[in-house]
């Protein structure tokens, strides 16, 4: 049976046929690609958060007027005073060390799309991970049956 997404689907029948070596090589695997995908949803996480902060900070700076004082942030934790020269021109990261100057509204489209993506990106990972997820448990299982058949029964 292949699923629609992250590869083909195993049952516990196939499984069932599988040496312990193959059983204990797709478990690894699956729990392996678990892992990578967990890693992928956390960095998804962060960039969501770091857009959503990015999208209120436009919203914020939108509303000031122009003139206005204001500290600008230059590292995480070092600001400079500074004045709003004109809150209508936003310079957006576009990644890799790029910026394009954009409309404050262009710039709060961005960071829309951008999260909206991301969280449709994070949707579809989240499912795939839950299919891996379930491969790695019933592998566990059906290697704990074989193991336990195999070894010599105390009565």
């Amino acid at each position: 049976m292949a699923s629609s997404k992250g590869g083909p689907a195993i049952r516990v029948p196939e499984m069932e046929k599988m040496s312990l070596e193959q059983l204990k090589a797709l478990k690894e695997q699956a729990d392996l690609e678990v892992n990578l995908l967990q890693d992928s949803l956390n960095n998804i996480r962060t960039a969501t958060g770091r857009l959503e902060i990015a999208s209120s900070a436009l919203h914020d700076l939108s509303l000031r007027p122009q003139g206005k004082k204001i500290l600008v942030p230059l590292t995480a934790s070092l600001y400079v005073p500074g004045a709003l020269d004109d809150a209508d021109k936003v310079l957006v990261d576009i990644g890799t060390g790029y910026f394009v100057e954009k409309t404050m509204a262009e710039g709060k489209d961005y960071c829309e799309r951008k999260i909206n993506l991301l969280k449709s990106n994070f949707d579809q990972l989240i499912e795939v991970a839950s299919k891996k997820k379930s491969i790695a448990d019933e592998a566990a299982i059906v290697l704990q049956a074989k193991l336990k058949q195999l070894s010599p029964s105390s009565n």
